[in-house]
């Protein structure tokens, strides 16, 4: 458990100020060998970008429905969307796509559809999950739902031209809560299952954490996705099982974290704590806390400093070759 000052060191020493041409200062520059940060107005671009992502038939996690379902209603049965990149031009890499909302509700526009339509002009495959929420539903039922989501677009990889090795999560929020569990408690699949299904890894290959929840510890914490995932007491091993800070291994998948300093709902120690875990176990990490934006700005259309997390995401994913289409 980090102090106070502590973590006022770690913030100082992985704090990367990232803006436009706005007078702030810009991002370090990136080694010679790796794509340039783009510079430019993000927000112009985003703003301007046109919708090419295409939407297909939405598709149930579970087809004679879900596990441990209370009812029959949409909200007990959770499902995906898959959304193609424009004809020709998709690159062979996949992204399972949560958005956030305390685990009370959805923010399935600005971090669902509109990620899935930017990720679509990368060449990417996306797939945007509506999971089971709080208060009727508690943990393990979430993480059972973006297990089963990431199983079915590996398992079904062909069908999409995807290659089930190059499977990414992104999620914001509690979503990067639930994508940060994804990518800290996953298994192998089960081979002796009828369920081909089932028999996928649930393993991400990245994760991209946008002002995510980590932690379940009070704290540091977003008070109600705690209250909404685990319920009103939850037992002290479970608050540990699901603060994903301490479940990192060197399995855990490389990651993209994305945060601001003047988040007031989710504390930017989140995203601290899982930088300095992942550090300490070795596995790919890059960072980026900016000095403003607070929080759920999605792709931040209307501030061209924020918005620029984006393309340093782009840089990166294709610095590990996720943008490289498959030959």
């Amino acid at each position: 458990m980090y102090s106070h000052r502590q973590l006022q060191l770690l913030c100082t020493s992985v704090v990367l100020l990232v803006a436009a041409a706005l007078g702030c200062a810009s991002a370090p520059a990136t080694p010679a060998s790796s794509p340039a940060p783009v510079t430019t107005s993000a927000s112009a671009a985003v703003a301007a970008r046109p919708m090419v992502a295409r939407a297909q038939p939405v598709i149930p996690l579970w087809v004679n429905g879900a596990p441990g379902a209370l009812g029959a209603t949409p909200a007990d049965q959770p499902e995906m969307t898959p959304y193609l990149p424009p004809a020709g031009t998709a690159n062979g890499t996949a992204v399972v796509i949560f958005p956030g909302g305390g685990y009370a509700h959805l923010a399935m526009d600005h971090e669902g559809s509109a990620i899935a339509n930017w990720l679509a002009g990368l060449g990417v495959t996306t797939f945007v999950v509506k999971y089971r929420l709080g208060p009727n539903y508690h943990h393990p039922t979430m993480i059972g739902d973006a297990q089963r989501a990431i199983r079915i677009a590996r398992a079904r990889a062909a069908e999409w031209n995807v290659d089930p090795r190059r499977l990414g999560i992104i999620g914001f929020s509690a979503g990067g809560h639930l994508a940060s569990t994804a990518g800290t408690h996953f298994d192998a699949g089960n081979s002796a299952s009828t369920d081909p299904i089932e028999r996928a890894s649930s393993r991400p290959d990245f994760e991209l954490l946008i002002y995510p929840v980590i932690t379940m510890r009070d704290s540091v914490t977003h008070g109600g996705s705690r209250l909404n995932l685990l319920g009103k007491q939850p037992t002290p091993e479970l608050v540990q099982l699901l603060s994903n800070e301490l479940q990192v291994t060197r399995e855990t998948p490389p990651t993209f974290l994305v945060h601001s300093t003047d988040d007031r709902t989710v504390p930017v120690q989140n995203s601290l704590l899982f930088y300095e875990a992942l550090k300490r176990n070795g596995v790919p990490v890059e960072m980026h806390v900016f000095e403003h934006g607070g929080h759920g700005y999605g792709m931040a259309p209307k501030d061209p400093a924020l918005a620029i997390w984006t393309a340093l995401c782009e840089n990166w994913m294709r610095r590990h070759g996720w943008l490289t289409p498959v030959r």
